[in-house]
């Protein structure tokens, strides 16, 4: 049994229950280090004190499974077969049978929770996602080498961008030119859509790039991150093409303070609240306060967004092994935005800020 199965069944136990059900991408990649696009099929790790992990998947991925490194039970079923069916039929002729079954609630479709629950009739099902969330929320010394790897990748992928930039150049030509470096340098993908904005467009936060051109006096906001054997980066900066008037230095700056005041807040056992509100209140003081209208940051690992979620009202402490971004903005519309997003990971001694391209305001071109 592999060290995250048996943690799983561990937590389990303590909330006295019995066995789960993995069926969401991320986790089932977790949980079996087999990474695998579904689509419409289903791909399950069913982990129990009662028996030995197994993992659900179409027959053709059965091989791809076992070179993965599975070497658990694998129940792997046809186009026409029914994987509940073969689950519940396996679990009834071994007699181990659960009495109650955690899943996703926010991954379980309503159509397959109805024939599971054809399945097993006289289980309880109950919500997993917390108790997945909190086991992924602390890294390992090996997903840290991972996510640093992929945050040094991130920033030569600003580097990139900022370097393509040249009077004419379009967003999503930039965008292409970046994701094509990425590619020749064997990243397959982008952690989400590469971000490439100018001008007015920057007052977006998730603004999607299109057809304008750079003009001088523009922001450039860049908002990407890699893929790195599983794990995402990402990292935001922004520059000024040709120019930049005081107004924008300014508004730059207190990005930039609440940026440093929320890594300094991010502490051991400091209230994630409380990194959220270092930087918030920062950008108040000059007077900013309703162009930041996102939370500070968010978890991330396997997926671009993971628990814990860095919000104003969380009061969760930050531990050891946490990884996050801290990322404030100030966006004024019609005008344009700044954002400075970087990777932390916590250590026993504090914040280790992953991303390392230079922060201080850059004027290209």
């Amino acid at each position: 049994m592999n060290e995250r199965v048996e943690q799983l069944i561990k937590e389990l136990q303590k909330h006295n229950l019995d066995s789960a059900l993995v069926t969401s991408t991320a986790n089932f990649y977790y949980l079996s280090n087999y990474y695998t696009d579904p689509h419409e099929r289903v791909i399950a790790v069913y982990a129990s004190e009662k028996i030995d992990p197994i993992i659900l998947v179409p027959k053709m991925e059965e091989r791809d499974a076992k070179a993965a490194g599975w070497n658990g039970l694998i129940i792997s079923y046809h186009d026409h077969e029914n994987p509940w069916q073969l689950l519940g039929d396996y679990l009834r002729s071994e007699n181990k049978l659960p009495t109650s079954i955690a899943i996703e609630h926010d991954h379980m479709t309503l159509e397959r929770y109805e024939q599971l629950k054809k399945q097993f009739p006289d289980q309880q099902f109950v919500d997993l996602e917390n108790i997945l969330a909190e086991i992924r929320a602390i890294k390992t010394k090996i997903e840290y080498t991972l996510l640093k790897q992929a945050a040094q990748i991130a920033d030569e992928a600003i580097k990139i961008g900022a370097e393509a930039i040249h009077e004419g150049i379009t967003e999503l030509e930039v965008v292409a030119k970046i994701e094509y470096e990425m590619k020749k340098q064997g990243i397959r993908d982008m952690s989400f859509a590469t971000t490439c904005l100018f001008g007015a467009k920057t007052a977006s936060p998730h603004g999607t790039p299109g057809q304008s051109k750079i003009e001088a006096g523009d922001f450039v906001l860049f908002d990407l991150g890699v893929v790195f054997e599983g794990y995402c980066s990402d990292i935001t900066r922004t520059f000024a093409y040709k120019s930049v008037t005081p107004e924008q230095k300014v508004i730059y700056e207190t990005v930039l303070t609440a940026n440093e005041k929320g890594i300094e807040a991010a502490q051991i056992n400091t209230p994630v609240n409380q990194v959220d509100l270092a930087a918030r209140k920062s950008i108040e003081a000059e007077g900013y306060g309703e162009y930041f209208n996102h939370r500070i940051g968010h978890g991330l690992g396997i997926e671009i967004h993971e628990f814990p979620s860095m919000s104003s009202d969380n009061p969760l402490p930050l531990k050891e092994g946490m990884c996050f971004t801290i990322e404030p903005g100030i966006y004024i519309p019609g005008k344009g935005g700044v954002r400075i997003e970087d990777m932390i990971f916590m250590t026993k001694n504090g914040p280790e800020v992953l991303t390392a391209f230079p922060k201080e305001l850059q004027i290209i071109g």
